[in-house]
């Protein structure tokens, strides 16, 4: 069992599967990176300085004590959080697809395999067997 599984581990699949899921955990990295440190302000130059994490609307308020002490959380719904996953859904998507073209233009080209001749058609091969008949 112990050599099946070493088998099994490494194979060119697992490996490369490893290997993907490996860099696919940087370009996230990257990819939030960009998001947060350079779409996000250009985003919010553009709307006046807005910056859409803080964007909610409040169902109820926060409960606060005598002293000023939180005592239950407002209950809020924040969709800004929601437009700025929608906004690196986006762009990851976008740098995904840059990084597939740019992959597929390294790749060299499928030849496809010759076209098999075509071969006599039904009427030429009735034709084809009345001329050996008629011999």
């Amino acid at each position: 069992m112990l050599k099946e599984f070493k088998k099994f581990i490494m194979t060119g699949n697992v490996i490369d599967l490893a290997v993907a899921v490996i860099l696919a955990g940087a370009v996230s990295l990257v990819v939030k990176g960009f998001v947060a440190d350079i779409m996000m302000p250009i985003v919010g130059h553009f709307t006046g300085g807005v910056d859409f994490a803080d964007k909610v609307v409040v169902l109820s308020d926060a409960v606060l004590d005598a002293d000023g002490n939180v005592v239950k959380e407002a209950n809020a719904i924040r969709y800004g959080n929601w437009i700025n996953a929608i906004i690196n859904l986006i762009t990851v998507g976008f740098v995904l697809f840059l990084i597939v073209k740019g992959y597929n233009k390294t790749k060299k080209p499928v030849e496809e395999a010759p076209a098999k001749p075509a071969g006599p058609t039904d009427n030429e091969l009735l034709t084809e067997i009345r001329d050996l008949l008629k011999k």
